[in-house]
């Protein structure tokens, strides 16, 4: 539990923390993002969205008056911090009267972001990895005091559903960069450009999307082949395991959290009857009652219009929605996992609690659990306001096989 929480929605007060967290890496500031809080009422979503928006407007202004003066360091920082919280803005837009704004709240997140790349002390590369007929765009950035094309040990940043791009920086680039690692980030199927500009889905079985991304870098000269690493960050915590079961290539990897099972997050909210019908397989009772749910309940209705976005099923069925989301599951493929896996297992899990101990039980090679405490100000999913922390342990860890 929080000790001094800003709000008492539970999503708001989420929301808060993982920005207040980006703080410890640049990517907000602790004054900019409390005042902006204060002025929030607690469960109002269009008063975060206006907000959030307005402090992300101004530091965007004041990146763009630091560009034209030629102060690039100014510039890079507050375009971070821009990109940060114009993503904080989109992170209930859903539930707001402004929904229909999302796609260019989101194109104005990631001019920021892309603004901060161009400017980034160490030059980053943008990479387009092909994937199915298409490409997917990703970001490689290199170890400062490397030269160009030396090998160094890669870090691989893997996203989750709805995190920002910009995002992993604070997830574990900054840490990949100050131990001497390239480390590299990108949108797969469902993720953020590929599902806003792109329209490509989710999909359970990530082994299609991760060994395509590794292929595409194992012919660069700057990664070292032997020293490649795996960061699995929130819904990438069933990601990454699903795909270690077919890719071996990676030396470690880290699943923050371990997630065995990403629909109970979706089930185990839903009333008793309504879980009965869904597991009866009655589709019709099924779509009835939850439309009627959804109609008493603007929030259930925004909620799942938002969560089920990225799996694009067709029609307004939520029952084919769940029938989708259920086959993100681990099964028996769990037995290939030859990789040295951590998994990170945070107090307070909001989302898959007690799945982190699951899969480091079900794992049958080298693994690791780690906890993470209220105690220590690290609970709470992905550890949002433990960075130092969980970069020291996740790192530490990874230190032993990529180092």
């Amino acid at each position: 539990m929080t000790t001094h929480a800003t709000f008492k929605d539970d999503d708001f007060q989420f929301g808060l923390e993982t920005t207040l967290g980006s703080a410890y890496r640049g990517d907000a500031d602790v004054g900019e993002v409390l005042a902006t809080a204060g002025r929030i009422s607690n469960g109002d979503a269009n008063s975060w969205v206006t907000e959030w928006t307005a402090t992300a407007d101004a530091t965007r202004a004041a990146a763009e008056a630091a560009v034209t003066a030629g102060r690039h360091v100014s510039a890079w920082s507050a375009y971070r911090r821009a990109a940060t919280y114009y993503n904080t803005a989109l992170y209930l837009i859903t539930s707001s009267s402004e929904a229909e704004r999302s796609l260019d709240l989101w194109r104005t997140h990631r001019a920021c972001w892309d603004r901060a790349v161009d400017l980034w002390p160490t030059p980053a590369e943008r990479l387009a990895i092909p994937y199915e007929g298409t490409t997917l765009p990703a970001y490689l950035f290199r170890a400062p005091d490397a030269q160009p094309g030396e090998p160094r040990p890669l870090v691989v940043l893997n996203n989750g559903s709805d995190g920002a791009t910009s995002g992993m920086w604070t997830a574990g680039g900054a840490a990949a960069v100050e131990r001497g690692y390239h480390w590299m980030t990108f949108d797969g199927p469902g993720q953020q450009a590929a599902l806003f500009e792109q329209g490509i889905p989710f999909r359970h079985d990530w082994e299609a999307v991760l060994t395509p991304v590794l292929d595409a870098l194992l012919t660069r000269p700057e990664v070292d082949p032997e020293r490649l690493a795996l960061i699995g960050i929130s819904q990438a915590g069933y990601w990454v395991p699903r795909a270690l079961a077919f890719e071996h290539r990676f030396a470690a990897a880290v699943a923050d959290p371990g997630v065995v099972d990403v629909s109970t997050s979706w089930i185990d909210p839903l009333p008793g009857p309504l879980r009965k019908e869904l597991a009866a397989g009655k589709r019709d009772a099924f779509d009835r009652n939850m439309h009627l749910g959804e109609r008493l309940s603007h929030k259930t209705r925004a909620l799942l219009d938002f969560r089920g976005a990225p799996y694009a099923i067709p029609g307004d069925s939520r029952y084919d929605l769940y029938q989708a989301v259920m086959r993100y599951r681990l099964g028996d493929e769990v037995d290939r996992i030859d990789t040295p896996l951590l998994i990170t297992n945070p107090e307070a899990e909001q989302f898959w609690p007690g799945q982190s101990q699951q899969l480091y039980d079900r794992l049958p090679g080298e693994k690791q659990l780690v906890s993470f405490s209220a105690h220590e100000g690290a609970s709470h999913h992905c550890e949002p306001l433990g960075r130092a922390l969980r970069d020291e342990r996740v790192f530490d860890w990874l230190d032993t096989y990529i180092g």
